[in-house]
């Protein structure tokens, strides 16, 4: 399952830090624990997207300037999203950073035949490496057009895929096909506006901070239809479950492939209810 959550912002103006997965991670965990699951409370099979809205860029950070913010999360375990959207809409506000948010409404993405597609977007940065103390590995920079950068994501994708446990060993082996490029005319273009692609994020584990290099750039994504469908739902890298490697088609409008969710166990008398039934 793969949700969009719609935020009233209710202080227009406020910002975030440029890099600010970490806190919506931290917001994400408080509903989480806030539910007290203990099926759920070191779940780490889900993703979700950076904070999508009209924004303006200051030496504070991003500005959000519209008067709502989207955030996307997917799951293969309905039963976690579920979870987190009805504990979530029992909160009258969330904070992420300086944005003060009320949950107003969901909808649900109707997928379409994803392994049909080759471009892709990053709706968050993609991380080729999870950290480690003492490491500067994750911190690295390896070029997105060299065989490593497809490598690194096609180990990653593969121990993934692995873990699910959902194909036999012989349809695995019909995996070995994968292959990510680059849009170049994107990254010209960055480099010519002296614009970066690839930054280095914080992170945290058990409020040990980390940081981790990132990438976000179009690109175009090559494999069996199998892996395109659980790397859009699962993510693509290192550490789906901090926020990093959402992907999204390119040249697609999101908002045209959903419909509107009611998240089970909410009724129409309880806060924000109304607004997503």
């Amino acid at each position: 399952m793969r949700v969009r959550i719609i935020f009233l912002l209710k202080n227009r103006g406020a910002y975030v830090p440029f890099h600010h997965q970490f806190l919506i991670a931290q917001m994400l965990k408080a509903v989480i624990m806030l539910g007290a699951n203990r099926d759920f409370l070191t779940f780490k099979g889900f993703n979700f997207s950076g904070l999508k809205g009209q924004t303006k860029s200051s030496r504070k950070g991003l500005h959000f300037c519209s008067s709502r913010v989207t955030l996307v999360i997917s799951s293969r375990n309905n039963d976690f999203i579920d979870y987190l959207l009805y504990h979530l809409f029992k909160m009258p506000k969330v904070s992420v950073g300086n944005l003060h948010l009320q949950p107003e409404r969901v909808e649900l993405e109707n997928l379409p035949d994803i392994g049909g597609y080759e471009k892709f977007i990053c709706l968050s940065p993609i991380l080729l490496s999870e950290p480690a103390l003492f490491d500067e590995a994750a911190t690295r920079f390896v070029d997105p057009e060299s065989d490593e950068f497809s490598d690194k994501l096609y180990d990653l994708a593969m121990q993934h895929i692995e873990e699910l446990a959902v194909f036999t060993a012989e349809k695995l082996k019909e995996f070995s096909r994968f292959q990510i490029v680059p849009d170049r005319e994107y990254l010209d273009k960055l480099a010519a506006r002296n614009k970066k692609f690839s930054r280095v994020y914080p992170t945290f584990d058990q409020d040990v901070k980390f940081e981790v290099r990132g990438y976000t750039f179009p690109f175009y994504f090559y494999a069996p239809p199998e892996v395109k469908e659980i790397v859009f739902m699962d993510g693509l890298g290192a550490l789906p479950h901090k926020g990093f490697g959402m992907i999204d088609l390119a040249n697609e409008d999101p908002t045209a492939r959903v419909a509107p969710y009611a998240v089970p166990g909410l009724t129409t008398d309880e806060p924000n209810a109304a607004d997503h039934i």
